[in-house]
């Protein structure tokens, strides 16, 4: 059976939050509810603000078409409300999440946006590409003789934090740290390689803010031309941004700007392992990487999901939806939606049109970072594809217990060694 067959199940059985997750994302309970309730009301045993009281439950919404018009739609469906997690949180920690450009609605959105999107642009990005690709390839030069290599370490997470570290004028020494940190912001108290218990996140976060006030102070001393100079100066209706603004700012960016991208590589090798003849049609025809590189993206989302809250009473497909229900967009379930993908299960390189969701479905918090996730990943997936050709599991691929972030641990691999 192939990681995205159907199993037969029924709508009583559907559990979008059990942490079997750390063996597959649940495609077989998304097709289900794509077909019988694409706005299906999902209970809550645990997950209110004391982490043990059962929540109040949520609305699973698994059709690509309504995940697009709700990404849309802030007015409607706000992320500062409630937060973008599933788990309600207090309100320190709603406040404090208000604080980030995940967080916000517009119009604040947009002028916080404003800070450090020109860092992004395409333009932007096509002037990095020449240090990306660079990047890439040394990265296959330290291993393309070992003949074997943990491929999520020694490969997938190299490029993605040398990249946001250096946009942020991050130092060298500490790149490696930060790999640690987002692994430790990202984890789950239920997984058993992240031993910080409930609190591991709320200590890595604790790091990476004390990494931010050196870096930030440096910067009003020692301005530089990177993005966390950018943030240091800029203002706000007049104001500079606060210490945890700052903070919030960092944590976003060099978090998700090498914990997804990451992810994206590793999906992507383990299905060019799995299915080696889509390797071959690139190597035999290069024109193919432009499409190649949105199927990677579409099979290998590293977001399950974003949680939105109604501001008012709604309805999706005829369905009610009261004001305050949390609203959680499956974009794991809209990107192998049947109505949008044929044969969604199959991953093929030429795919086109691609309409993914692997960036949040477009709108106000469309993925900030897309064109630097795709240069990363076609930079590094060109690398592999072409010059380790014959690359095989070595071992069992761990995956992350997470029912947000589409992860994996750890891919240990061997290919024929050269030069």
């Amino acid at each position: 059976m192939t990681t995205y067959e159907v199993r037969a199940t029924g709508l009583d059985a559907i559990d979008l939050l059990a942490q079997t997750w750390g063996h597959r994302a649940p495609y077989d309970q998304f097709s289900l509810l794509r077909q019988e309730a694409p706005v299906f009301w999902h209970d809550e045993p645990g997950g209110g603000p004391a982490d043990k009281a059962p929540g109040p439950g949520f609305w699973a919404i698994t059709k690509h078409a309504d995940i697009k018009a709700a990404s849309h739609d802030f007015e409607t469906f706000s992320t500062e409300r409630g937060g973008v997690m599933i788990p309600d949180m207090g309100e320190y920690q709603i406040e404090a999440m208000r604080q980030t450009i995940l967080g916000m609605d517009p119009p604040k959105h947009t002028r916080y946006r404003k800070l450090i999107s020109r860092g992004f642009t395409p333009r932007m990005i096509r002037k990095l590409m020449q240090d990306i690709e660079l990047r890439a390839a040394k990265v296959v030069d330290d291993i393309c003789e070992r003949g074997e290599c943990e491929f999520v370490e020694d490969i997938a997470a190299k490029v993605p934090v040398q990249m946001i570290c250096e946009m942020m004028g991050l130092e060298p020494a500490l790149w490696d740290r930060f790999v640690e940190l987002s692994d430790g912001c990202v984890g789950s108290a239920d997984d058993p390689d992240y031993t910080g218990g409930a609190d591991g996140p709320v200590q890595a976060s604790a790091e990476i803010y004390l990494l931010a006030n050196d870096a930030a102070a440096d910067r009003r001393k020692n301005p530089r031309d990177d993005l966390m100079t950018g943030l240091v100066q800029a203002e706000i209706d007049g104001e500079h941004l606060s210490d945890i603004e700052l903070n919030l700012f960092f944590l976003t960016l060099v978090v998700a700007g090498n914990e997804t991208t990451r992810n994206i590589i590793n999906h992507s090798m383990l299905a060019f392992i799995e299915r080696p003849d889509q390797a071959q049609r690139l190597r035999d025809d290069p024109t193919l990487w432009d499409t190649a590189v949105e199927e990677m993206l579409r099979w290998g989302h590293p977001i399950h999901n974003l949680r939105r809250t109604a501001t008012r009473d709604t309805e999706i497909r005829g369905v009610p939806i009261r004001e305050g229900d949390k609203v959680v967009l499956y974009y794991a379930s809209g990107n192998f939606d049947t109505d949008v993908f044929d044969q969604p299960e199959r991953f093929d390189v030429a795919r086109t049109p691609n309409d993914h969701l692997t960036f949040g479905g477009g709108g106000t918090h469309f993925c900030l970072g897309a064109n630097l996730a795709r240069a990363e990943t076609r930079a590094m997936m060109r690398q592999l594809v072409e010059r380790l050709p014959d690359m095989q599991l070595a071992g069992p691929v761990e995956r992350l217990h997470s029912d947000f972030v589409h992860g994996i641990k750890r891919m240990p691999v061997t290919f024929t060694p050269n030069k």
